[in-house]
């Protein structure tokens, strides 16, 4: 590579320094941008979206030296889905858009979507300024938020913008990495398939992961003969937890042993403790927890549920990386044709109808009484995690993605 090339990345809701909570996908990009040879600038909100608090840009440490954090503004928002937050994004687009007209000596930016017009202003200032762009998707607006709110003709006015502001970005776009195929196949909804397109999944770094669960091991406290069914993850109007206690309030009845661990916390937890409470189910919330902690909490489980509603629109989410690693089975209740048919043919764990109290009670019930099957779909988990979400191998492909865009510039 000649010379010292310049890359920008963009990522709305990343984790910094020693922050609990937030994406490290597009940060971990830039740790291995660096170790590549180029200078990487990461572009981020200064306000915290998982936390909903703004960072001091005047003594916040990022915890890093290999790139440099530069922050944008945007006013913020009290919850996931309110009307603040589509002001607060229309402002970060602001300002993104004016951070690249004074800044855009880069030769190559990449870009997470969502936020669809955040994107959409970078792609823009891209375009402007010659800069090839690459599009990293991470999530599908407003499919995702139909999930919360699906009035007929309402919801198609509602989110009629955001459908534009993605279309709009992705026609920018000189590449597209995607977190699964399907969202990856969004891209070319309305665009000619006519430029690069990976699938990169979300992942993890392995080593990170196993190192955390090595540390954390002996805080977890495993009563002998118990057997953990556990969920890690936002507590969301995505994620069918309600249906995952009654299905285990269920099983518990034949099977006592069974017991259910949610870890992570979210604005559906007040209805997760009324189901608890209604069902008797044996549950744990344990709450949000340190990465590192979470490892030897999945570690020391049995099972693992990717629980999500028929209509969600998740594909292969951040969890699956997790889950994977910790070398035991899955139960997934997603309708993510390509993560069904993945589960099947990896041999990791099983597919279950979603939103189905009995189907799902029913599958765990079989795994429990079958400790041979859940220990050979644990090896296939563990081995799916080291050939395809080990993000210092997986995530090569982006890098040499790059390359080759900024070689053909």
């Amino acid at each position: 590579m000649a010379g010292k090339k310049r890359i920008a990345v963009f990522s709305i809701d990343a984790k910094l320094g020693d922050e609990v909570r937030g994406a490290t996908r597009y940060t971990f990009l830039c740790e291995l941008l660096a170790r590549a040879g180029y200078e990487v600038d990461f572009i981020t909100s200064r306000f915290q979206h998982w936390d909903k608090r703004f960072r001091d840009a005047t003594t916040f440490d990022a915890g890093t030296d290999s790139f440099a954090v530069r922050f944008i503004e945007e006013p913020g928002y009290p919850k996931n889905i309110c009307p603040q937050r589509i002001w607060s994004h229309h402002i970060a687009a602001k300002s993104a858009r004016a951070y690249f007209d004074e800044h855009h000596d880069y030769d190559l930016i990449y870009c997470q979507i969502p936020p669809n017009d955040v994107a959409r202003e970078i792609g823009r200032a891209a375009k402007r300024y010659g800069i090839p762009f690459v599009v990293d998707v991470n999530d599908l607006w407003p499919e995702a938020f139909r999930v919360a709110l699906d009035i007929p003709v309402v919801s198609d006015v509602l989110f009629w913008p955001l459908y534009r502001q993605a279309r709009a970005a992705y026609d920018l776009a000189d590449a597209i990495v995607g977190t699964s195929d399907e969202y990856a196949s969004r891209a070319f909804a309305d665009r000619p398939h006519d430029i690069p397109s990976i699938t990169v999944y979300v992942g993890n770094d392995l080593s990170a992961f196993d190192a955390g669960a090595r540390a954390h091991a002996a805080e977890v406290v495993k009563p002998e003969g118990e057997v953990w069914i556990t969920y890690a993850g936002t507590l969301s109007a995505c994620y069918d937890l309600v249906t995952l206690v009654r299905a285990v309030a269920s099983a518990q009845k034949a099977d006592p042993r069974i017991k259910l661990k949610l870890l992570g916390d979210g604005a559906a937890r007040p209805e997760i403790e009324r189901a608890v409470a209604e069902t008797g189910c044996d549950a744990e919330l344990v709450g949000y927890m340190p990465y590192d902690v979470m490892a030897a909490w999945l570690c020391a489980s049995d099972i693992t549920v990717n629980s999500l509603v028929g209509k969600a629109a998740q594909s292969i989410v951040t969890k699956i990386g997790d889950y994977l690693a910790a070398g035991i089975p899955m139960v997934n209740t997603s309708k993510s044709a390509e993560f069904s048919a993945k589960v099947e043919a990896d041999g990791f764990g099983v597919n279950v109808e979603p939103q189905s109290a009995d189907a799902l009670a029913s599958a765990l019930l079989e795994l429990v009484a079958a400790p041979d099957a859940r220990m050979q779909m644990g090896v296939r988990a563990r081995a799916v995690a080291e050939e395809q979400f080990d993000r210092p191998h997986a995530y090569r492909k982006t890098v040499e993605l790059i390359e080759r865009l900024i070689e053909e510039r």
